[in-house]
């Protein structure tokens, strides 16, 4: 029988506890290696920041939403430079290409420092081992504040000068402060407003008549539409206006033949009143004779009348008159009919 105090007993039992912490210890290194994906391959890029406005070793790098890498180191850069390492992982290199933009932002409102990669045209190629990417500067906290800052002095002077705009219409100042207090004005601004109702109401009253007799204008068969549609009624309109022209210049012609005229009479009557024209113009007894013809002319024609119209009411010529009367009347019907 062994005893309790065996020193194999107590040998194994230490190598258990041994081999059990190295276990733990070997779990604990892959799991957090697993974490921080330190064992995956990765290549290395740089950018220079003028302010990474408190990023730190070991922060978190995104593209696209998604984590591909870490930042692995920061260092002072120039003068106040500050030269950002950051490690990408292999199997995400194809995805960003040398063009691409990075700039610091946060993760969350008030999260960690991250830096994001955006941009890269599909036409270029894939980052490579120590790049340079192009740094796009951000609005840091503080930038955000003093702007917020010098927002809140603006709303400031906006409230005070509405307060003195309100003010100033409370005592009555201005158009609008009178406007509110002068009843005057008021019932004044009301008239206008009313006169101005009816001249758009009689304005809509025209329109719509114009509107009306715009319409019956262009209903078919009417004038204007006729002239406007209608070949053959233009072409004789242009016809007409045609004949017209030709019809003044023939006037034209005819006055100035008869000026002509009347200038060869004036220089003929004016040497010899012996011709016939100038026995005509300035021959009384002549005048008198030509009246007396003229009387007897007419005093002759008015006996002819009524011995014809004796002649209608004779029934020896009764029936021809009445044959001549009836042949007339047919004539003018036909002709009555053919107009139509």
């Amino acid at each position: 029988m062994q005893s309790p105090n065996n020193p194999n007993k107590r040998a194994v039992t230490v190598g258990i506890f041994v081999f059990l912490g190295l276990a733990i210890l070997i779990v604990g290194v892959l799991t957090i290696g697993s974490m921080r994906k330190a064992f995956i391959s990765k290549i290395t890029v740089r950018s220079v920041f003028d302010d990474v406005n408190g990023l730190k070793k070991g922060n978190n790098v995104w593209f696209s939403g998604v984590k591909v890498g870490i930042v692995k180191s920061i260092r002072f850069y120039d003068k106040s430079k500050v030269e950002v390492d950051l490690s990408i992982e292999e199997k995400s290199q194809q995805y960003i290409r040398k063009d691409a933009h990075v700039k610091i932002s946060t993760d969350g409102l008030i999260g960690n420092k991250i830096v994001v990669i955006t941009g890269g045209s599909p036409k270029m190629p894939a980052i490579e081992e120590g790049d340079m990417l192009i740094v796009i500067k951000e609005d840091g906290q503080q930038e955000i504040l003093n702007t917020l800052q010098a927002n809140n002095k603006n709303i400031l002077a906006i409230t005070t000068d509405l307060k003195g705009i309100t003010q100033s219409i409370r005592k009555g100042e201005g158009s609008v402060g009178k406007l509110l207090t002068d009843d005057k004005m008021y019932v004044d601004l009301e008239k206008t407003m009313a006169t101005l109702r009816n001249a758009s109401i009689d304005a809509q009253k025209l329109t719509a008549s114009l509107s009306s007799y715009g319409t019956k204008l262009n209903q078919k068969g009417g004038l204007a539409n006729d002239l406007a549609t209608d070949t053959l009624i233009m072409g004789n309109v242009r016809l007409t206006v045609a004949k017209l022209n030709e019809t003044a210049s023939t006037a034209r012609t005819l006055v100035a033949q008869l000026q002509e005229s009347a200038k060869g009479i004036t220089n003929e009557l004016t040497p010899d009143r012996k011709s016939p024209v100038g026995v005509l113009l300035h021959d009384e007894t002549a005048a008198t004779q030509i009246k007396t013809t003229l009387q007897n002319l007419t005093s002759s024609s008015r006996k002819l009348d009524q011995n014809l119209e004796a002649l209608q009411h004779n029934f020896l010529f009764r029936r021809y008159f009445r044959k001549q009367k009836q042949e007339q009347d047919k004539s003018d019907t036909t002709t009555v009919l053919s107009q139509k």
